[in-house]
């Protein structure tokens, strides 16, 4: 894992965007896993503006959805299709052909997770996934327990994950999500995670102590071969 700290969110986010730009370069037809939440945000951000001046560079570009909340209509601004729809999909005009996601409130949530894995099974290896990093340690709905779902799946939340930001304030929170597991995760070519908020002190000095356990599923990105771990100094 190769660990960066940043002065600063923006500069973090442009480190990151760069990476993504690189990888573009080299290979056009890039299919990257996309999170959500305040982290990639300013990625996402940085890449909606060199859109805006090379537009030629992501027309070849898959997008696939990291997870989603389940129950939630795709209008919900808590949902991860609005988020990503907002920064991401219509920023960089990627169409449904080039996107693989989650139905948000799918009459049957285990097949829904057997779609998307049989469509990631057949359109190939993810190239680049980028990821957050829960205040428990999770990534995409990969929660503490202790046994982890090689797969794409259904998650029940845990208490830390139904108190994110993005579902917070609801009325109701979802009580499951609908997530690529860790084989998924871990078989993409590069991996982008990314560190910022406040909160997570604890996870972060249990991630740098290399001790791979499923109760924090994020120290499985250890036995990942090229992983950039980027993070804020001080949030």
């Amino acid at each position: 894992m190769n660990n960066q700290f940043f002065e600063d969110y923006e500069a973090m986010s442009a480190y990151a965007g760069h990476i993504v730009l690189s990888e573009l370069k080299r290979k056009k037809n890039l299919r990257i896993c996309a999170a959500t939440g305040n982290s990639p945000t300013g990625t996402y951000e940085f890449l909606a503006r060199q859109y805006l001046n090379r537009p030629e560079l992501f027309e070849k570009l898959h997008i696939v959805k990291l997870d989603e909340w389940g129950g939630l209509p795709d209008t919900n601004p808590g949902s991860c299709e609005y988020y990503l729809q907002e920064h991401l999909l219509s920023p960089l005009h990627i169409p449904n052909d080039r996107y693989t996601g989650f139905i948000t409130n799918p009459q049957n949530a285990s097949k829904e997770c057997n779609r998307i894995q049989q469509k990631i099974e057949n359109d190939g290896l993810i190239d680049l996934c980028i990821l957050g990093l829960g205040k428990n340690g999770h990534i995409g709905f990969n929660e503490p327990d202790y046994h982890l779902q090689p797969f794409c799946h259904v998650a029940q939340l845990s208490e830390a994950s139904q108190k994110h930001g993005m579902v917070k304030d609801l009325d109701i929170k979802p009580s499951f999500g609908m997530t690529l597991g860790m084989q998924n995760i871990l078989s993409a070519k590069r991996i982008i995670l990314l560190i910022y908020g406040t909160g997570k002190e604890e996870v972060r000095s249990k991630l740098k102590k290399k001790i791979i356990t499923t109760q924090l599923p994020a120290t499985f990105l250890w036995l990942h071969p090229k992983v950039d771990c980027l993070q804020v100094k001080s949030t």
